[in-house]
């Protein structure tokens, strides 16, 4: 933690609260983070990277936790884009609506239908993955998150 910043904590936050992202989603504890498949997977190997204690802003970090965190998040971007693929990797930090520091880390593949718009404006209906398929995929990360270290 940052000198001068008080542990921060907020009992209404989805992520403080275990409640998001959803524990079979899970891939891998990295660390200062754990990273989930992101529920919707109209973009295939979408996975978030979520901070483990509650923190807003990412200069809430003392220096090493910023370094550490943004090793862990290009962890996660080096595995998806490796296992999906990717022409691009897509890097979200917003916290709008969910004000807890959580990367988005979104593989962008050449046969989308509309590779130039950011993920937030592509229509789309959400696509849930099977129990079965959820955890193949999961699988998949952890095996080659285990391979990356």
């Amino acid at each position: 933690m940052a000198q001068g910043q008080p542990a921060m904590t907020d009992s209404a936050c989805s992520a403080c609260q275990g409640s998001w992202p959803k524990e079979d989603h899970f891939i891998a504890d990295l660390g200062l983070s754990k990273a989930y498949l992101h529920d919707d997977q109209f973009f295939p190997g979408w996975t978030v990277v979520v901070f483990k204690r509650h923190a807003t802003e990412m200069f809430h970090l003392a220096p090493t936790e910023r370094n550490q965190l943004m090793e862990e998040v290009n962890l996660v971007a080096k595995v998806v884009a490796q296992v999906y693929e990717a022409k691009k990797i897509n890097y979200e930090l917003l916290g709008n609506q969910l004000s807890h520091i959580h990367w988005h880390v979104i593989p962008r593949l050449a046969s989308e239908r509309a590779p130039l718009e950011p993920v937030w404006r592509v229509q789309h209906e959400p696509i849930l993955r099977s129990a079965p398929e959820l955890r193949s995929t999961i699988q998949r990360l952890q095996q080659a998150i285990q391979n990356a270290r």
